[in-house]
């Protein structure tokens, strides 16, 4: 049998205790603290890193034309990145924008005139006689319509000025992610050389295999999936600005984000180009327009293999879910944060169930 401790061990074990718990109620608090602090940046910085990770190659080639001059190509990149991808942006935003609130406006003065549907809407399939009888009494009388539908339009109404909302802190997230991620860009090598010793200190020798899986996860993503949605929603965007589609940005951002949960563009190009089909003053225009829809539907099929090259192949679903909560919990910008890190997620823990015991340089491969 073990003899009690005497009263000066016990009194050694409780400082002891004590120390270490004091030590660690500090540690905690600190690192709490300084996450409280970072927190509104985590989402602009994880954002410009995507993009830093993303362009990498771009850069290295860019860097070369301006004789190594590392800190000039950034600069040089951001304010092109700006000029490429905010300007369109603030297009569609701002057309997002002055749609919601032109729309409110004009609901509460009762001044919305709809026009009258055609007799082809009674041939659509399944919902056409539907369909025209609410158009119809939109058409004759808005308020007795609007009295009908005063829940579904209240719906639609806070839908779009959400959206704009979330559209404007979203761009101005971009730019503020633009500009880290040219910081990010000219101190390139350093980051990479601190990421790998992280990986070696977090995971030794399969760790520093897994920073190549994590970049080659957000190349994959932000080029195959990304990358093919901004420009299927820019080509979509385009044509249905130069066909007078009402609302055009709205409709645009909603192609973007099916384009990114890999939904096909046609599931919001279908119902605008039969729309267009019905009250358009030229036939001919309304085929271009249904060309111009289709071809942007199936753009993806040879996009993705230009965009993709031989990138990390993410199940559809893990993009999916990574997209939509990204949404819910970040905004617009969790659209494209949100699918890359969960595809992160899923790599990472691809590459755990493979490692075997005592065999980490073949989980790191």
């Amino acid at each position: 049998m073990h003899e009690l401790a005497s009263p000066a061990e016990k009194a050694k074990v409780f400082d002891l205790t004590a120390e270490v718990a004091l030590r660690l109620a500090i540690v905690a608090g600190l690192i709490v603290w300084c996450f409280r602090i970072v927190e509104p940046f985590i989402l602009p910085i994880v954002w410009g890193m995507i993009i830093a990770v993303a362009i990498s190659p771009l850069f290295g080639k860019l860097t070369r034309l301006t004789g190594g001059r590392r800190g000039l190509t950034a600069l040089l990149f951001t304010l092109l990145a700006i000029a490429l991808i905010v300007v369109p942006a603030w297009q569609v935003t701002d057309s997002v924008v002055h749609s919601a609130i032109d729309l409110d406006h004009r609901i509460d003065a009762g001044s919305v005139v709809v026009p009258a549907p055609g007799e082809s809407v009674r041939d659509w399939p399944v919902v056409g006689e539907q369909v025209y009888a609410a158009w119809d009494a939109a058409h004759t009388n808005l308020n007795t319509a609007r009295e009908r539908y005063e829940p579904q339009i209240e719906r639609i109404r806070a839908w779009a000025l959400g959206t704009a909302r979330g559209l404007a802190g979203g761009l101005l997230m971009t730019i503020l992610a633009l500009i880290i991620c040219g910081f990010m860009l000219t101190f390139s090598e350093a980051e990479e050389r601190w990421a790998r010793a992280l990986g070696s200190r977090l995971g030794g020798q399969m760790g520093e295999g897994l920073v190549s899986t994590v970049a080659a996860t957000i190349r994959s993503v932000a080029q195959g999936v990304l990358g093919v949605a901004a420009v299927q929603a820019a080509a979509a965007g385009l044509g249905m600005l130069l066909a007078g589609i009402p609302g055009w940005g709205i409709w645009t951002v909603l192609v973007l984000v099916l384009a990114v949960v890999q939904l096909p563009p046609l599931v919001v190009l279908g119902p605008i180009l039969v729309w267009n089909f019905t009250i358009a003053d030229s036939t001919v225009w309304a085929v271009v327009f249904a060309i111009w829809a289709l071809l942007v539907s199936v753009s993806d099929t040879f996009l993705k293999p230009l965009f993709l090259g031989r990138g990390v192949d993410i199940p559809m679903p893990v993009i999916l879910i990574g997209a939509i909560g990204g949404v819910i919990v970040s905004g617009i910008i969790g659209l494209f944060v949100g699918a890359v890190v969960l595809a992160i997620g899923y790599e990472l823990f691809k590459a755990w169930m493979a490692e075997r015991p005592g065999d980490e340089s073949a989980a790191a491969g």
